[in-house]
């Protein structure tokens, strides 16, 4: 595989398969897109000499048939070798559970947590996936969980450190996502809550994703917990620059997965998937962030680069499958990545 001989070879750049399933498939929304068609995709992007080195996988149907794990493990390890593309990090299935609520949602939760895990520990043992975590969420609505905020944290502190003793079985990591749609984890100061009332930084740690945690800032559906202030303007870079400041430096020094993305400021939802911050494609003229920029604050400490893990992962989901399916959608998501390893990379 060629590389630009100024570029970073760390972190590794990853595609997400999942933009080709979530918000899709259900009611009027697109139809998915299949796992193959989203390797090709990946596999046909390349931006001065440098492709994506692997992708990150939804252990969902239609891309993961659960029921049929023995035979789809053979069939990834298979597409990692046609595409010549690793697998790294996973999301799992939790969903058809729950972190809180009676013991069947919760045991429900903890058998998909344990089935991502087996998995990931199967694909190491092949030779296809060389680092990577298992990431997870609340499984829960913001409002379910504010019927009882302090009991349902506690539940969620609780499933979690349930799922982090199925993790160290399997030597896997734990990612928790922080995203505003997810009960217990919608703001910066609830997902630092959860972190450290669980306190196994060796097994959980930090999902952050660039249009997720900019919701954060604003507040969406955790205004307690805003860090920019009600008349914010996005002309004020140096008001945002403080509060994105204040963001990842509580949230850095757990993070453990990354998502280079790209947010206008909103929310949006399609399909089954609530809404949450709307990704954009990265050259979006709506898009409020400075991809580059604003990488660095969670990727740099002290001016040198974390190392906290190998690899990046792009995440844009509910875009038109025009979109999607365009091959230059593609190479300009490498093209930030690429940005971002070259600002944040090593070696």
């Amino acid at each position: 595989m060629s590389q630009n001989a100024k570029s970073h070879q760390y972190p590794k750049l990853h595609n997400a398969t999942w933009p080709g399933v979530v918000g899709k498939g259900v009611g009027d929304a697109e139809p998915c897109i299949d796992l193959v068609t989203m390797l090709e995709l990946t596999k046909g992007a390349e931006v001065d000499g440098v492709k994506f080195d692997g992708f990150d996988l939804f252990l969902a149907p239609p891309h993961f048939d659960t029921s049929n794990q023995d035979a789809e493990i053979d069939r990834i390890v298979e597409l990692c070798g046609k595409y010549e593309l690793e697998v790294g990090s996973f999301v799992a299935n939790v969903w058809s559970g729950s972190a809180i609520g009676d013991e069947s949602k919760r045991d429900a939760f903890l058998a998909a947590v344990e089935q991502g895990c087996a998995i990931g520990a199967a694909l190491r043992a092949k030779g296809v996936r060389p680092n990577g975590v298992v990431r997870i969420d609340s499984s829960c609505s913001v409002d379910d969980w504010a019927k009882d905020p302090d009991e349902n944290t506690k539940l969620i502190v609780d499933t979690f450190k349930r799922a982090c003793e199925i993790a160290m079985k399997y030597d896997e990591m734990l990612a928790m996502e922080g995203e505003v749609c997810w009960g217990g984890m919608h703001s910066w100061r609830r997902c630092l809550q959860v972190l450290e009332m669980v306190d196994l930084p060796q097994v959980l740690g930090f999902q952050a994703d660039m249009s997720h945690t900019n919701l954060f800032l604003l507040g969406a559906n955790a205004p307690e917990d805003r860090l920019l202030p009600d008349d914010f303007t996005w002309d004020q870079t140096e008001v945002y620059d403080e509060a994105y400041k204040k963001m990842t430096d509580a949230l850095r020094p757990w993070t453990v997965d990354f998502h280079v993305a790209q947010n206008d400021g909103t929310v949006f939802g399609s399909g089954a998937h609530d809404k949450t911050g709307r990704h954009c494609l990265p050259k979006d003229p709506n898009g409020k962030l400075d991809i580059t920029k604003y990488a660095k604050f969670w990727l740099m400490e002290d001016g040198k680069p974390t190392r906290r893990f190998n690899h990046l992962c792009w995440d844009g989901c509910m875009f038109p499958n025009s979109a999607m399916t365009n091959p230059q959608t593609w190479n300009d998501v490498l093209g930030a990545m690429k940005n971002v390893r070259d600002a944040c990379g090593w070696r």
